[in-house]
């Protein structure tokens, strides 16, 4: 069963727990990942508008896996 959509108020949730789960600060987490500490507190809170390169990089830096699956009969659907 596919996982449910996200928002982007569930993306900044789960970023809070795997930062907390790991006993990072937001200050550390934004160093590890290369954005600064305002996109950290801006991603945490659930902030809409945030760039997708820089939520890519937080979640490798936590070592977080995405996985998109594309509707069906969509080029490249399994």
């Amino acid at each position: 069963m596919p996982s449910p959509t996200l928002t982007p108020s569930d993306l900044g949730r789960l970023v809070r727990q795997a930062r907390k789960a790991q006993g990072l600060r937001q200050d550390q987490l934004a160093g590890v990942a290369g954005v600064g500490l305002r996109f950290i507190v801006d991603l945490e809170a659930g902030k809409p508008t945030i760039q997708v390169g820089k939520l890519l990089a937080v979640l490798e830096a936590l070592g977080c896996k995405v996985t998109i699956t594309p509707p069906a009969g969509t080029e490249g659907a399994p």
